[in-house]
């Protein structure tokens, strides 16, 4: 059914959007933002798919990975493919994403943006 609805942008909230969104832009290769302002900002997917956007949240508490009762809980998080686990790692990381402690399985690894936000890279098998 075409409902004529089409998801183009996810947004996730952070202190900081403008370095939140150059720091996607390095871990994913895109262009840098040039949509926005000091309070919002957008990545456009250079393949057409859906891109990122990054709104200002003065306030913004990270998600705690792995959820825990009485903490900050993820509310959402991207999914990355890599062709190669270790490599995308290493590039993440040099980025400036941390690796979670926490670790589910083997063909994932779940790294933490600089505002905290969880994000898995993950490869197909």
């Amino acid at each position: 059914m075409d409902t004529g609805c089409t998801l183009t942008t996810i947004t996730l909230a952070a202190p900081e959007p403008l370095a939140l969104a150059r720091f996607y832009a390095r871990l994913l290769g895109w262009a840098e933002p040039t949509t926005g302002d000091d309070d919002w900002l957008a990545l456009r997917n250079p393949s057409g798919g859906i891109g990122l956007a990054f709104q200002a949240e003065p306030t913004h508490v990270p998600p705690v990975w792995p959820q825990g009762t009485g903490t900050q809980q993820m509310q959402a998080h991207l999914e990355i493919r890599v062709d190669d686990l270790d490599a995308g790692v290493a590039h993440a990381l040099s980025c400036g994403a941390r690796l979670a402690a926490f670790q589910p399985q083997d063909d994932v690894r779940v790294c933490l943006d600089p505002a905290g936000h969880p994000f898995c890279l993950w490869i197909e098998d």
